[in-house]
């Protein structure tokens, strides 16, 4: 009964170091990045929308002039941090 355990693991452990020796496939450069979107919005523009169907896909595109730190008291001056320039 022993015996038959001890191959059993020597044969698991040597499946395992097989399956780590095995190069790992990384992904390629370039491409397209497709992601399904629920909702059709009626324009792009983040200025004239304010749904997130279109301020989550062009966030990615846009930069804001400033930003909120979410770790700082939000009624305060410390909250507006720059986003597209530092001065």
């Amino acid at each position: 009964m022993r015996r038959g355990l001890y191959t059993f693991v020597a044969a698991c452990l040597l499946l395992i170091a097989i399956a780590a020796a095995e190069p790992a496939f990384a992904q390629k450069q370039g491409g397209i990045l497709k992601i399904p979107h629920l909702d059709s919005p009626a324009s792009m523009s983040i200025h004239e929308e304010s749904t997130i169907a279109v301020l989550g896909p062009m966030m990615g595109v846009f930069n804001n002039l400033v930003m909120f730190d979410q770790h700082v008291k939000q009624n305060s001056l410390e909250s507006i941090v720059p986003d597209l320039a530092l001065s």
